[in-house]
């Protein structure tokens, strides 16, 4: 490959991610470049997997489509074609590469970057909302039309919401049929289909292949992990991109988890998921580092109800932010001069998400002027009292986090219960009632805007709070809390300008990665406080 750049325009806006490919080469991508198959014909010779998610390959003289990382050779150019989305190629009539698995790659990082209304669509496809409440509780969902929606969608990834909820059912439907032993029958239904002959037709039409055969393909016998205490067992692996800091994923975690719903040792964490068909409760283990291609997480997911499998992945990976892109996040912050050192010693540390917008709420409201471990108390304490008991206890697992309904039911019968002062209290409820009487949604599709203005509404949250739900509940990946106790310290540390209004301007050089940049400003060891100091992190 030659050496030359391959640029956007001088003026390169914020949304764009730059790559650099072989040496001195340079490409910046986003969604609207995918009409420059130039670009992105380079981008596949390079067989570099951070692609991978941000487009697909369509061959056409082999009628499959391919992740841009495939270790198979280069077709020629042109009988290549370039497709947003998995759902995009299907529907041009291609196939999966058994090779590669396409349908496997870590999700597209723009969808989290961008909070415009297909950014958030696409987040809510991912979670199973069409597969729920169809492409009308979509539409309604982000106050749109379901013609409005469908235009939008097609014109930015090459298909509408129903073809990539169905992509998404064949990519179910394939865990399941390899890592279970459950009748094809109950697999199609469990994926999202609304009859066998539907879950038969597609999984022909996507991998070349029958559920049968798709099963008899599959080294592993499923029945090595069967039914368990009255939920099914499922193993299967998490892709996301390299580099990721597994370890600092999990001391995160770790630090924060509340006894009950989460438990972590030395290599994997666990906890309970409320889900909207039942219950589940996963654990998740880094798996043995390679030294190309993605990372993986090893995930073993035990559900009440096997159509919660989309929505449980998609959680798990909010969790640990595998949907990130470091490459882009280190080009953006690597070379600040305040920041830049801490990025590059450590480019794969990442945001760790929620798996439950309302529970990350609750938990913020109650971490308000009082130490991690003390919120870390209450929260278990809330647990135990209001929480639901799982039928058979995993472990240290023996809980759901609460509901809204059980909060304010609490509240109500035994206010002592809080263990807190009256109006965090009465910050928790107005939360509880907010999102109980549907005025206050806190999830994926939701805007970060909008959720910020709401959360502030209410008594007894601030800024702080709703900065800290937005970035790790919603996934912005530009929240920024300048008050924050352990940014405070950072600043010292560093020699940054220490007051919160200087602090906010000198950080608009980080955007739109904030978030990532508090990450490893709260990286930084912290020095001895007085007592009367509290930690609000």
């Amino acid at each position: 490959m030659h050496s030359t750049h391959v640029r956007a325009p001088d003026s390169v806006p914020s949304c764009y991610v730059r790559f650099p490919l072989v040496h001195d080469e340079v490409m910046y991508y986003n969604s609207s470049m995918l009409n420059n198959h130039d670009l992105c014909y380079q981008a596949t010779q390079s067989k570099d997997a951070r692609f991978d998610g941000w487009f697909f390959v369509g061959v056409i003289s082999t009628g499959i489509y391919c992740r841009p990382s495939c270790p198979a050779r280069t077709p020629k150019r042109e009988n290549v074609q370039f497709h947003a989305s998995a759902a995009s190629a299907q529907q041009a009539g291609l196939r999966a590469c058994m090779r590669c698995r396409p349908d496997a790659t870590p999700g597209s990082p723009e969808w989290n970057v961008r909070a415009d209304v297909v950014a958030r669509a696409m987040r809510l496809i991912r979670d199973g909302t069409v597969d729920r409440e169809g492409v009308e509780g979509l539409a309604r969902r982000l106050n749109y039309s379901v013609r409005q929606l469908n235009r939008v969608i097609t014109a930015e990834v090459g298909t509408g919401p129903l073809a990539l909820a169905r992509a998404q059912r064949s990519q179910t439907a394939r865990i399941l049929l390899e890592t279970t032993d459950l009748p094809i029958a109950r697999i199609a239904f469990a994926s999202g289909f609304n009859s066998i002959r539907q879950c038969n037709e597609t999984v022909q039409k996507v991998f070349a292949s029958t559920p049968t055969g798709l099963r008899s393909r599959v080294a592993m016998s499923a029945s090595k992990f069967q039914q368990n205490w009255n939920t099914q067992g499922i193993l299967l692996r998490l892709a996301g991109r390299r580099p990721f800091d597994s370890e600092s994923v999990l001391q995160f975690l770790a630090v924060r988890a509340v006894a009950g719903i989460e438990a972590v040792n030395e290599s994997s964490y666990h906890r309970s998921l409320r889900l909207p068909h039942g219950y589940g409760v996963v654990g998740l283990t880094p798996s043995e580092p390679s030294r190309q291609g993605p990372v993986f997480i090893d995930a073993e997911l035990h559900l009440s109800d096997l159509r919660d499998l989309t929505t449980a992945v998609s959680r798990c990976r909010q969790l640990l932010d595998l949907d990130a892109d470091p490459v882009a996040i280190l080009m953006a912050l690597g070379e600040d001069p305040l920041i830049g050192p801490l990025v590059t010693n450590d480019p794969g540390r990442r945001v760790p998400g929620a798996v439950d917008g309302f529970e990350l709420a609750v938990r913020a409201i109650i971490g308000q002027q009082v130490s991690v471990v003390g919120a870390r108390t209450i929260a278990s304490r809330l647990v135990m009292a209001a929480g639901e008991a799982l039928p058979h206890a995993n472990g240290a697992i023996t809980h759901l986090f609460p509901t809204p309904s059980a909060l304010i039911t609490l509240a109500n019968d035994d206010p002592g219960a809080f263990s807190m002062p009256t109006s965090r209290r009465q910050a928790l409820v107005a939360l509880a009632e907010a999102v109980n009487n549907g005025d206050l949604v806190i999830d994926s599709g939701t805007d970060p805007t909008e959720l910020r203005r709401a959360l502030v509404a209410l008594p007894g949250v601030g800024p702080w709070t709703a900065e800290y739900v937005a970035m790790r509940a919603l996934r912005d990946p530009d929240a920024f809390m300048p008050t924050d106790l352990g940014i405070k310290r950072a600043v010292e540390t560093l020699n940054f300008p220490r007051g919160a209004t200087q602090l906010a301007t000198l950080t608009n050089n980080w955007r739109p990665w904030r978030s990532y940049a508090m990450a490893h400003l709260w990286s930084i060891p912290s020095t001895p406080t007085p007592k009367k100091e509290k930690q609000t992190k």
